[in-house]
Order: C-alpha cells, then sequence, then structure tokens
C-alpha cells in the first residue's frame, strides 16, 4: 500500500531570522520542532541567510564578491547551523535526516523515483526528511543550460531554486493531503503590504473554478521579501500544481503554530477544490 504523507511545509529564510536583531529566530525553530513528526516532509530555506548572519557575526563585514558566489559561501557555512537548529528543537524520539535537491532531481523521472522512495522510508523508519535545495554545489549557469535544452524538447521543467517551487514538486510527488507555506505574511493580499484584505479562502467546486479565480488573484500580486525570492504570485502558480493533484495548500505567517494554520484557526490563505461533504 502506498504511504500517505499528511502534510509537506516550507518555511522562507526571512521568517527564520529576527531581522531587527540580525540573529536567528529560535523561537520560530522551537515552535517547529514541537510539531514536526514523522509523515510529514519539511521544507527549508535559510541556509545562505544564516551562513550571511554567521559570517558578519565571525568577520564584522560581509561578502563583497561576485553575488551569485557569496550566496553559494554564505549557504555553505549556514546549512550546518540550519540543520543543528532542527536537530536542537525536534523531539529527540524522532530522527530527521537532510535531504539536498537540485532541479536534476525532479527533472529526470528515475531521479524522481529515488528521491520519493527515500521519502517514503524515511517516513515508515520513523524519521523526519528536511529538505533544502543544494546552492553551495548549484551552478547558475548550468543549470540554465540543462533547463533550456529540456524547455527546447517540450519537456515540463522545474527549476525549483525557489523552495516554494520544491516544496510543490515535492507535496505533487508524494501525493501530500497538506502543503502549507510558511512565510513573513498572513496569507495572499489583494492589496500588497494590507492584511486586511487577507484572501483566507480560494475555493473551487473543480480545479478550473480553482484556476480561474486564482488567475484574477494573480494581478494584485506584487513583489517578494527578498531579492530573488518569487513572492506571492509564484506561490500561487505552484500552488496550483498541487491542487490539481488534489492537494490542499495553505499559505500562512511563521508565527503561527503548524497545527493552528491546518486546522484553520488562524489568519492564513487556504487553497484548493472543495470536498465533496462540503458541497
Amino acid at each position: 500500500m502506498e504511504y500517505q504523507f499528511d502534510l509537506v511545509g516550507k518555511i522562507g529564510s526571512m521568517a527564520l531570522i529576527r531581522k531587527e536583531d540580525r540573529d536567528i529566530d529560535y523561537n520560530i525553530f522551537s515552535r517547529l520542532g514541537a510539531e514536526l513528526r514523522p509523515g510529514m516532509i519539511w521544507v527549508t530555506s535559510g541556509a545562505a541567510e544564516i551562513g550571511r548572519l554567521d559570517y558578519r557575526k565571525r568577520t564584522g563585514c560581509e561578502l563583497s564578491g561576485n553575488p551569485e558566489q557569496d550566496k553559494v559561501d554564505y549557504a555553505a557555512q549556514g546549512q550546518s547551523i540550519l540543520m543543528q537548529n532542527y536537530r536542537q528543537f525536534v523531539s529527540p524520539e524522532y530522527g530527521i535526516r537532510q535531504i539536498l535537491v537540485e532541479h536534476t532531481h525532479f527533472n529526470d523521472p528515475e531521479k524522481s523515483e529515488h528521491i520519493r522512495q527515500m521519502l517514503i522510508r524515511a517516513a515508515r523508519q520513523k524519521t523526519i526528511p528536511i529538505v533544502n535545495y543544494n546552492d553551495p554545489v548549484s551552478d547558475e549557469e548550468t543549470r540554465k543550460m540543462e533547463l533550456a535544452v529540456r524547455r527546447g524538447r517540450g519537456e515540463e521543467v522545474h527549476e525549483c531554486v525557489d523552495n516554494d517551487e520544491t516544496a510543490a514538486v515535492i507535496a505533487g510527488l508524494v501525493r501530500a493531503k497538506v502543503l502549507v507555506l510558511m512565510t513573513s505574511t498572513e496569507g495572499i493580499y489583494h492589496r500588497a503590504g494590507d492584511p486586511s484584505t487577507l484572501v483566507r479562502d480560494v475555493f473551487g467546486e473543480t480545479f478550473e473554478e480553482v484556476e480561474q479565480k486564482v488567475r484574477e488573484l494573480q494581478k494584485s500580486c506584487i513583489g517578494a521579501s527578498r531579492e530573488g525570492a518569487g513572492g506571492a504570485r509564484s506561490k500561487l502558480e505552484y500552488a496550483l500544481g498541487c491542487v490539481r493533484g488534489g492537494t490542499t495548500v495553505i499559505i500562512g505567517h511563521a508565527r503561527h503554530h503548524l497545527s493552528d494554520l491546518v486546522n484553520g484557526r488562524v489568519p492564513c490563505t487556504r487553497i484548493g477544490i472543495r470536498a465533496e461533504t462540503e458541497r
């Protein structure tokens, strides 16, 4: 019998730090650690940003070379710190497993199946996969060339540099019940930066109805939390792929408990096809 994952979750870089203090937000790790358990897959950003903070603390300055190379170097420095914090706060009865992925793992059927089986084994072995994009060994120019070739052949392409996409692809790969995207806002706003315009529900009787609502909502989505991030528009695009496969997508603030987001006890944006019992 195929394993059914309860949840795939993702947290963004800026949700893991206290920007005003230039430090890690340990409360976030503590709150997440109390709720993560086997049957969940956790996709985490943060290696590059945490690496940058750590480098600055140790040297008193930041790197000033090629931005892409600086990001690689920061990510290599921050990855172990990121995992150290998850290990510190996740219940000691559960193992955690670091899984570093690249676009190639999701654009090749054999590699995708390898990842899928590894994730299933982790759940059955009472461990929690912690997934991140492998920035330290990723080369942008090579990646773009590979993806251009695949697009030229008419193939579906996953880039996965944005961990929102990574989480969405994984949710589709394992047919998760729920995908939670934790961010630094309460969800998707009709007017950027205005929490009073939060869109709480984007549901429909069919996928086509949900897609129509998402396309309309994307028109009001501008900007992102940091340079290089996809922002709300991209989150909605990735969400659509999951909804097509039957996954409900939740976008909400990282200050909330994971269980509160899943159970709708706090403000957030929920996207999906209504269950027959709700119609």
